[in-house]
């Protein structure tokens, strides 16, 4: 029999029409869902008969459909989180502490709420740098001193932290260990097993442009190895370039397109 697997999601902003996003850039704009996009998602899901799970659910479980939420957004609470109660799906809330109170971001009494409608909250560190530029000192300010903040707020402990923008280094998992999660997910491409390293977990992003069949093939754990393959390519941009130069590269390319 095939080895069960987890397949975690990882969205950010939805869009609300006549909204303003939180960011205007193409890079982040592309990973806008819009809400009745993300309506249709978790309807399916409800209608396969699969409940989406938080990051705590899903390394019990072993195996189902993860949903994780990266940033903050104020969307979190005013959109994503009723449709994820109607639709009788859990989900985990990665913040980035020093976004709070930005405009298009949650607040401090936000992030309780959340937490206390069920929804589990996660860090996404203090200020969203990439993590493998820093120093042993800054990674703990990103890393650690964000999960106390935050369960602060809460009044709950913070197990899970994601990279923002999937930058993970052993050392990032060093210091997440040794400050208390029992988990990080990065934005490597793929499936995740119970023999996975749990503090280098795979996640796949849902994109502006998906329709309801490539979200419904992702589930199915189909073409991910396509993505995989598109992943790798920009890992080699990465190393080659540095990560300031790949951005404004990527940045200019965007702009063409659109």
């Amino acid at each position: 029999m095939p080895q069960p697997a987890a397949i975690y999601l990882m969205y950010h902003e939805l869009k609300l029409e006549g909204r303003p996003l939180c960011q205007n850039e193409q890079g982040y704009a592309r990973y806008v869902v819009r809400e009745p996009a993300f309506r249709q998602q978790m309807s399916w899901l409800k209608s396969e008969g699969i409940r989406g799970l938080s990051v705590s659910e899903g390394l019990q479980s072993g195996s189902g459909i993860v949903l994780t939420f990266d940033d903050g957004c104020e969307t979190d609470l005013i959109s994503a989180a009723p449709i994820l109660r109607e639709m009788n799906c859990s989900a985990t809330f990665y913040i980035t502490v020093g976004f709070l109170g930005r405009p298009g971001y949650m607040v401090e009494k936000q992030i309780r709420e959340l937490s206390e409608a069920g929804f589990e909250i996660g860090c996404h560190s203090m200020t969203h740098p990439y993590l493998d530029e820093l120093n042993d000192q800054e990674l703990r300010c990103e890393i650690v001193e964000a999960k106390h903040r935050l369960e602060d707020m809460t009044g709950r402990q913070v197990e899970h932290f994601s990279c923002p923008g999937g930058r993970w280094t052993p050392e990032v998992a060093e210091v997440a260990r040794s400050a208390g999660y029992r988990s990080v997910t990065t934005s490597r491409v793929g499936v995740n097993y119970r023999a996975s390293d749990l503090f280098q977990l795979s996640r796949i992003a849902v994109m502006r442009d998906f329709q309801l069949p490539a979200f419904q093939a992702i589930c199915r754990g189909q073409g991910i190895w396509q993505r995989q393959l598109r992943e790798r390519l920009q890992t080699t941009a990465h190393k080659v370039l540095g990560n300031a130069v790949y951005d404004r590269v990527r940045g200019l390319i965007l702009e063409r397109k659109s």
